[in-house]
């Protein structure tokens, strides 16, 4: 019973309109904090999703890869997600540059450590961006040639003539020279056919134009050209030159050749070739 007394006895001293006058002004302060952290939060994630959604959308109107377009856009959606959550936090007083300066230093630590693989990643989205080529593209880099198969955020894979499977980093990739041979949708052809120095140059063009003028592939604009390219030591060299479309051009690489030698013997025109000469000495 005593014990009882005692507890009613502390009930009765405390000083309830102190604890209530407190209990109103920390309710006052930090209620409405939490209110407008809160609205912020609200209001601010839906603004960020028009953010999102319009980033979203002009990236579409530009084209972007897939593959692109969503790491960005989930790059976009957790970046802002960051800076509405530091702004919480400044709301409801707590501190937030010890936050940004332990934010800052991890992305330092993790940028020194993947520093190859952010170079990669960085020149990954550079092509996907700028696009200095696509998938099917026949393209020459780093020494190597070959279609573009697939074009990932870190490396770029392209199949070569011989059907080997090309992994190109895209920092380096992204850093060097790209000769892209799909880019104007044709290509010109480069031969040097040689003759012998007794043959008439007039009839030698007219015959190798001919056979230029007889493939449905060689296009009219720009001309195909025929002309003396060199005066050599054993033949005279025409250059023969004709511009075709991209999926033509060894179909028709390989059938001016192959025609030029057939119409050149049977216009009696000789096409010269290494002589060897003995000499024998008696004894």
């Amino acid at each position: 019973m005593e014990e009882v007394q005692d507890v009613a006895d502390d009930v009765k001293s405390i000083d309830w309109d102190l604890w209530i006058d407190k209990g109103i002004e920390l309710a006052t302060e930090y209620g409405l904090k939490i209110i407008a952290a809160l609205a912020i939060w609200v209001i601010g994630g839906w603004i960020f999703k028009r953010i999102y959604k319009l980033a979203d959308k002009m990236m579409g109107k530009m084209h972007y890869e897939a593959s692109l377009r969503k790491f960005l856009g989930n790059l976009v959606k957790w970046g802002l997600k960051i800076l509405l959550i530091i702004v919480i936090l400044g709301v409801l007083g707590i501190e937030t540059t010890s936050f940004a300066a332990i934010l800052a230093a991890a992305g330092l630590a993790v940028g020194l450590a993947l520093q190859g693989s952010l170079s990669n990643f960085a020149g990954g989205v550079l092509i996907m961006i700028f696009k200095p080529f696509k998938i099917g593209d026949l393209i020459e880099a780093q020494g190597e040639l070959g279609s573009v198969k697939e074009i990932e955020i870190f490396t770029t894979k392209i199949l070569t003539p011989q059907n080997r499977l090309v992994i190109l980093p895209n920092g380096a990739l992204s850093n060097g020279n790209i000769t892209n041979y799909s880019a104007e949708g044709m290509l010109k052809i480069f031969h040097t056919i040689g003759v012998s120095y007794d043959s008439d140059i007039k009839q030698t063009k007219e015959v190798l134009m001919g056979v230029l003028n007889s493939l449905d592939a060689v296009m009219s604009d720009p001309e195909p050209m025929v002309e003396v390219s060199e005066l050599a030591d054993s033949s005279v060299n025409f250059a023969v030159r004709a511009m075709v479309p991209l999926d033509d051009y060894w179909p028709t690489y390989f059938a001016i050749l192959e025609k030029s030698k057939i119409a050149l013997d049977e216009a009696g025109i000789e096409i010269p070739f290494p002589h060897q000469v003995e000499i024998h000495k008696e004894g």
